[in-house]
């Protein structure tokens, strides 16, 4: 299970955001330690001194009734036996343990805190000259220490700085992001504009190097493609007058002139391979279409009168197809399938499961392929010798990955267990 972002933009928003929450945890303490703290212990000091007064005169747990009626009118501290201060709101007084530990170590015996907060915020100590005698004590302007405003305005700084970081990634990988979709288009054959360089100093020489190379194998598909032009001329001239002349060959040499022709006609069509290898389509846009009508219209032309090739579309959506080079894939497809067999030809359209792409199913009714062959034949000049022949030159089914690839889709092959030949093409919804 990832969890763990494995993206660059991702990895720094998260770095950023622990940094901030390991700063904010850090200021937190700090506060608390040294504002927070002393403030503290400077409260508890006062509230001690205030109780030793209270009992600086008295010798035993007594106390007169008017010294301390007049102590409570002059300074607002009032002496309480426990059930009278139980009356007055003891009972409601929450007990702070940490507090009544330091007003222990500073009264020199063991004491209790409580604090309740109502009209007043109110000191309830019991303290060790006195266990059964609780001083009460209220001090004004002092409220309970309420933190929400603190984390709120931490959680606010938190927020904004975790959104200037993503910001800031988000612009820093715009470039590559473009750099990237630039990437995907030329692993399709697609060859964009050279892309503006900007950003960093170092995705700026990266975009740089990436416009020369993009240049670089433009030029040079370029020129493989004049090449080829050039050598399918200068090889079909020649063929048309071996031709020519094997049709002014005497009767008696038919058998030779039939060798001839077929010579030339397998001439052609491995030129027409090559050819069909090297083009790209680039002028070939993708537009959405119908996958079962671009099929039925391969099939028209592609069945053979003796055989018979059985088509089951099921509801498949419109998606993006180069259209000639999709109907060069499927008769590629075809082809193999009558060349290499003599029984029916299945041919099935649908949706996947997940509904990210969309199939089309040739299967026969053949020998199949040995399994460990079946990668081995995507490569170029390739062929199935012990299986299904030798004949062509081995570029139909890199003809076809080299199509579905370009669309972003997949080819299988699989051999069936009824026996035959099973090639799914799998395209994507979306380009």
């Amino acid at each position: 299970m990832k969890v763990l972002p494995r993206s660059a933009f991702g990895q720094t928003v998260l770095l950023i955001g622990f940094l901030l929450f390991v700063n904010q945890v850090v200021s937190y303490i700090s506060f608390a330690l040294y504002v927070i703290e002393p403030n503290q212990q400077q409260i508890n000091q006062l509230l001690a001194k205030q109780v030793r007064v209270v009992f600086i005169d008295i010798k035993d747990a007594r106390l007169s009734p008017k010294m301390a009626e007049a102590f409570h009118r002059e300074t607002g501290i009032g002496v309480y036996r426990e059930k009278d201060a139980l009356k007055l709101g003891l009972g409601s007084a929450g007990y702070y343990p940490y507090r009544s530990e330091q007003m222990s170590e500073l009264l020199g015996g063991p004491a209790e805190v409580r604090i309740s907060q109502g009209d007043e915020y109110l000191f309830w100590i019991r303290p060790p000259q006195a266990p059964s005698l609780w001083v009460k004590i209220p001090l004004l302007g002092l409220e309970e220490a309420n933190f929400s405003p603190l984390i709120f305005f931490l959680g606010i700084i938190g927020i904004l700085s975790v959104a200037g970081g993503w910001l800031f990634v988000r612009q820093l990988n715009r470039p590559l992001k473009s750099l990237q979709r630039a990437a995907h288009d030329v692993g399709r054959g697609d060859f964009p504009e050279p892309l503006a360089e900007r950003g960093t100093t170092e995705i700026m020489a990266v975009t740089q190097a990436f416009n020369h190379m993009s240049k670089g194998i433009k030029q040079l598909e370029e020129d493989r493609n004049l090449l080829m032009a050039g050598i399918s001329h200068d090889l079909r001239t020649p063929l048309t007058r071996i031709r020519l002349a094997s049709e002014m060959m005497s009767e008696i040499d038919d058998f030779l002139k039939e060798g001839i022709e077929k010579d030339i006609d397998d001439m052609n069509n491995i030129i027409d391979q090559f050819i069909d290898y090297i083009r790209h389509d680039s002028k070939d846009k993708a537009e959405l279409g119908d996958l079962n009508l671009l099929v039925e219209e391969v099939l028209n032309v592609e069945t053979p009168s003796d055989r018979n090739i059985l088509f089951a579309p099921n509801d498949c959506p419109k998606i993006p197809l180069r259209h000639v080079a999709v109907k060069r894939a499927l008769a590629n497809l075809i082809q193999n399938a009558i060349r290499y067999t003599q029984g029916d030809i299945d041919v099935v359209t649908g949706q996947d499961a997940d509904k990210k792409s969309a199939y089309i199913i040739v299967s026969d009714q053949g020998d199949g392929i040995d399994e460990t062959d079946i990668e081995r034949l995507f490569q170029p000049f390739t062929q199935g010798d012990k299986a299904r022949g030798t004949v062509g030159s081995g570029l139909g089914l890199a003809i076809i990955k080299r199509i579905v690839d370009t669309h972003g889709g997949r080819v299988e092959l699989s051999n069936k267990a009824e026996g035959g030949l099973q090639a799914k093409v799998c395209l994507p919804l979306t380009f």
